[in-house]
């Protein structure tokens, strides 16, 4: 069983910051990557960063030079942290990972359970 947990939204003015954490846990024998997605009322969800195990990253065109995404690969632990942020970010933000539970086994997608973040004033 794998789980991963997600922490730091919240309500926060334009302009503010934030930082989430997502810890993956359970039987897990290696991530290849994590990242974040995120969905608003009424829109798909959307990528918004990734990172590779191999250290690449990657950002949606919305959120370059804002969001930076980053790793504790010891502790299976990825983070976001959002600054400048605008009312647009606004959604529920989801912590993935694409992992493998057994060695030789496929990789497969886990998400975890959302999280609010809400930018206004």
């Amino acid at each position: 069983q794998v789980q991963l947990v997600e922490s730091g939204g919240g309500l926060v003015q334009p302009g503010g910051s934030l930082r989430l954490s997502c810890a993956a846990s359970g039987s897990i024998f290696s991530i290849n990557a994590m990242g974040w997605y995120r969905q608003a009322p009424g829109k798909q969800r959307e990528s918004v960063a990734s990172s590779t195990s191999a250290g690449s990253t990657n950002y949606a065109d919305s959120v370059k030079g804002r969001f930076t995404i980053s790793r504790d690969n010891a502790k299976n632990t990825v983070f976001l942290q959002m600054n400048s942020l605008k009312p647009e970010d606004t959604a529920v933000y989801y912590c993935n990972a694409q992992l493998r539970v057994v060695a030789g086994g496929i990789v497969r997608n886990y998400w975890g359970q959302g999280t609010q973040v809400t930018v206004s004033s």
